[in-house]
């Protein structure tokens, strides 16, 4: 059974884009949106000097006045909205857990810096055991473009693969499975010190890509798959690689860190510097 999908609202540019893109997903799923505002508490040395309910006519407003936009532009869709009070990360990753999707914006800095997505976007991406989507405002959140998903080709992840394959064949696109090798130091230093194995090691690689796919192509014979391995830094490529894509889908292990959630350094790399939608897929 399809669940609403879940989009975190702040007030911000960014949140718009979210809930606009939620919107557009919704309709190709064939589901509904659920808005939500998570309360952020005062800290408690000024809490007594305000009063308790002063955030909630605001924050009732800002939901009522989006879902009444997203009806608006998108007729026929039912959109729901709630008013959450645990505070913004167990409130968000909560929520999350009862959707499809969980969708929040990031915050754009420009140039090379890249976007943030901040501490509670992070905690909470790395808490949902849904997939969660960040959405930069870019203006245009209407599905397009191909489906990029990075893919660790020794250990490919069936969750990983099938939502990229499921959203191509939603948006009626190809997917673009690209996995980045780094190779050591010494492999990198050119035929003058040691043999330059790169050319040998992509297609082995592509060919062991190809045999995973097979199966996926079978499942989803609308939808072209093509693969591309690029040698370096895994989330640098997987930015490059994006290019025009209009959606990058990456992994997320689920067991969690001493410290707490982690995405891991390559979903990080790519959450931040990515132009496009990313969805961040959990697996074991």
């Amino acid at each position: 059974m399809t669940q609403d999908i879940v989009v975190g609202v702040d007030g911000t540019e960014q949140a718009r884009a979210a809930a606009e893109w939620a919107a557009a997903e919704a309709v190709l799923r064939g589901a509904g949106v659920r808005l939500v505002h998570a309360h952020e508490p005062w800290p408690d040395s000024v809490a007594h000097w305000v009063a308790q309910e002063s955030e909630a006519p605001w924050a009732e407003e800002l939901l009522a006045r989006t879902a009444d936009a997203l009806r608006e532009r998108h007729p026929g869709l039912s959109v729901t909205t709630e008013l959450l009070s645990s505070g913004p990360v167990p409130g968000l990753v909560a929520a999350g857990g009862q959707g499809d999707l969980l969708v929040l914006g990031s915050r754009a800095l420009g140039g090379v810096a890249g976007y943030v997505v901040g501490s509670v976007g992070l905690t909470v991406a790395g808490a949902v055991e849904r997939p969660v989507v960040l959405v930069r405002a870019l203006g245009d959140t209407s599905p397009h473009g191909s489906v990029m998903v990075g893919v660790d080709a020794q250990q490919p992840a069936d969750a990983v693969l099938e939502f990229a394959f499921e959203e191509a064949a939603r948006r009626h696109t190809g997917v673009n499975v690209v996995h980045a090798q780094r190779l050591p130091l010494y492999a990198t230093l050119g035929p003058a010190m040691v043999p330059d194995i790169r050319p040998t090691v992509a297609p082995e690689i592509e060919r062991s890509l190809e045999d995973v796919l097979e199966s996926w192509r079978a499942k989803f014979p609308d939808v072209t798959a093509t693969v591309r391995v690029v040698i370096g830094s895994a989330g640098l490529e997987l930015v490059r690689a994006a290019g025009d894509a209009g959606l990058v889908v990456v992994g997320r292990r689920t067991r969690h860190a001493v410290l707490g959630p982690h995405i891991g350094s390559v979903a990080h790399a790519v959450l931040h510097h990515s132009r496009a939608p990313v969805v961040l897929v959990p697996h074991d």
